[in-house]
């Protein structure tokens, strides 16, 4: 099931992808806040500017990579499950 929250009951491969996706998207969600945090405290000062607008910039290609990346981990977990049931519910 596409976006399922319980994924104990899953596979062990199942399992073992969810949690490195896990780990990725957290990773991303802290590099995107520190980028962020940083950016903000460059802005206190004018010559850091620039640099404080760079990780604006990078910070939100972290956010945006957010969504992209629990799409991809789902529609992996979902082509290791029952493909005939993913069908069916799209079919609805």
């Amino acid at each position: 099931m596409l976006f399922q929250t319980d994924h104990r009951h899953g596979t062990h491969d199942q399992r073992r992808i969810y949690a490195w996706f896990e780990i990725a998207y957290t990773i991303i969600d802290f590099a995107a806040a520190t980028l962020f945090v940083i950016g903000s405290f460059m802005f206190l000062s004018e010559e850091w500017t620039m640099t404080g607008t760079w990780c604006f910039i990078v910070g939100s290609f972290f956010f945006a990579a957010k969504p992209t990346l629990r799409l991809v981990r789902e529609l992996k977990l979902a082509a290791m499950g029952d493909e005939e049931d993913l069908a069916e519910r799209f079919r609805s």
